[in-house]
This record gives structure tokens, sequence and C-alpha cells, in this order.
């Protein structure tokens, strides 16, 4: 049976649903494993067996957050070596995607990005031409590497858990010789909202709220979904960059993506094109997002946003 190692950065005191995915995922390919960094709690290695991790591998060093991604992507060569896997299963996020690209190259192994679901015979589909397109790739390489994007597939637990040993994998002393370190960090204020890369609901501003983000909040909050921005947002200054969706920005593959005042263009696609549900509102009924939305809403979103919002809150009181 095919050995699958699935990497998990910082799992935190509770597992990220797409950390369940992947797991899900993996044991449709084979023996599940994790490789994790940071600390791990006691209930989530109890969920991690719970949903089949038949061995959980640590780094041997503490020090892994202090430097860029270059550290953390020879753990991961070493832990791969050490489990004898011949898959590895990360998130989609920026950072995993990098230390994929660098794991490839160290292991000489295929990688696929972008992933949106595989085969039980490890053959990919994968997003490509900024959304347009869905392809079927699979690597031809002893290992392949694959990142996936959030909320693929619906975390399914194992039908009988474990109790899986933890292995300490010696980090290669040179792993940290040349790597940029970290020297200092900002804590970002938390917002209560869900994290835009995994959530189910993404609410998405654009242009057309000309600096007024507020109809978009009120929306989201009571949808309990993420907030999410078109770049021309974001290079206003309306919102951080940190909630750009896009070609250039995050990618998200939402149940529901709302999109208000957003024309739709190709950059904006590429980032939220596999949503299940688009919904879009837009003043322009000639706007490219009507193309693809599933429901369009030809209006002010500043009439639009708060008659929703009004409505689904009368509905859940």
């Amino acid at each position: 049976m095919a050995k699958v190692l699935v990497f998990i950065d910082n799992p935190g005191p509770a597992l990220k649903k797409a950390s369940l995915e992947l797991l899900t995922i993996a044991r449709s390919l084979g023996e599940p494993a994790v490789a994790f960094n940071g600390e791990l709690h006691d209930d989530v290695a109890a969920t991690l067996g719970a949903y089949g991790a038949q061995a959980l591998y640590r780094p041997s060093t503490a020090d892994l957050d202090d430097y860029l991604v270059g550290p953390k992507a020879s753990y991961l060569a070493a832990a791969v070596q050490t489990a004898e896997a011949t898959v590895v299963l990360t998130e989609n996020s920026a950072e995993a995607r990098e230390i994929a690209a660098r794991l490839g190259i160290k292991l000489g192994a295929g990688v696929i990005t972008d992933v949106v679901a595989v085969d039980p015979d490890g053959t990919a589909h994968k997003s490509v031409l900024a959304g347009s397109w869905t392809t079927t790739a699979k690597a031809s390489t002893p290992v392949a590497v694959l990142t996936v994007k959030s909320n693929s597939i619906t975390p399914d637990p194992a039908v009988t858990g474990t109790a899986p040993g933890t292995v300490t994998v010696e980090v290669p002393a040179t792993a940290t010789a040349a790597s940029a370190r970290i020297t200092a960090r900002n804590e970002k204020a938390a917002s209560g909202r869900p994290d835009l890369a995994e959530a189910r609901i993404v609410v998405a501003g654009g242009r057309g709220v000309d600096g007024n983000f507020g109809p978009v909040e009120d929306l989201a909050d009571a949808l309990g979904a993420a907030i999410g921005a078109s770049r021309a947002a974001t290079d206003a200054g309306w919102i951080g960059h940190d909630a750009q969706i896009g070609q250039t920005g995050k990618t998200v593959s939402p149940q529901l993506y709302i999109s208000a005042g957003i024309s739709g263009a190709i950059q904006q696609k590429a980032g939220m094109q596999t949503a299940r549900v688009i919904v879009a509102v837009n003043k322009d009924a000639e706007s490219p997002v009507f193309e693809i939305a599933d429901f369009g809403i030809v209006g002010d979103l500043f009439q639009v946003l708060p008659q929703a919002t009004a409505e689904i809150k009368k509905r859940k009181a």
C-alpha cells in the first residue's frame, strides 16, 4: 500500500478544515501519516488518529519558524525519506506551494499545484489558465507532491481510528545555514471571521464599494462568512492586501461566493471560479462576472446587500 505523507504546519489548538480534507484524501490514496511543525496538542493528535493517521513525524529542532521556508522543505524531505512516502499532500497556500517546489527539487519529485480533486490512482485534477480549464495530471516520478485547494472534499473521519506514535525526524544541520532568518513579527488583530482561504462562504467587494466595505462586512457577519476583495479595492487602500482574491492574490473555493461591485475580469476569476455557487451583484448588466455567476443581480450593492442582510437576520431570529 502506498504511503502518503500530509504536511501540517503549526496545527495549533484545533485542526483547520483544510487539514482534515487532506487526511481524507490521503486515506483514499494509501496509508496516511502526518509530518507536522510546531506544538502538537493532545486533542489535535487524537483528531489526527481519528482521521486515519498511522504515524506522526516531528522535526528534531523547534526553531523552523525562525526562518523562511527553506528549512521546512529540508525537514519535509527528511520526513518523506523516513516515512518512505510516495505521495506528499499539503495545502495550497503561497508558503505551502513554495515548500512543495523546494521539496520537488530536493527529491526530484513531480509537483502538481492548485489541485481540486485526486483520484485513488493519484491522478490530480487542477485548475489552469486562470481557472478557465480543469485538467488532469499524474506525476511519473517515484514521489509526487500535491498542493490541494481548500473545500475540495468533505472531511470524513476514518471508520476505525488509531493512536499514532510520534517519530522524531533529524533535520539536516545544513538546513538553516544559508536560510534567511525572521527578525520580527507583528501579530494581526483577530477579526472573528473565518480564514479566507478555507471559508465555506465568502463575500467579496470590489471597485463598486467605492471605499465603503460596510455593507459587505454586515452581510458577511450575518452569514458567518469571510471577507474578500478585488485588487482594485486593495490597491486603493480600502482593505488590506491579505483580503485580495485573484491571480495575484489568494485562491478560494467556497461553497458560496458573493461578488459585490466586482467586474469579474480574468484576474479575479482565477481566484474564485471553482466556488460551488457564485452570486454576483453589479449595476452593469454587461459585467463579465455574470458570465460565470450562477445567480446574478443587476442593481446597486448599497441597496441589495442591506436588504439581503436584513432578510437573513430575520430568518435567523
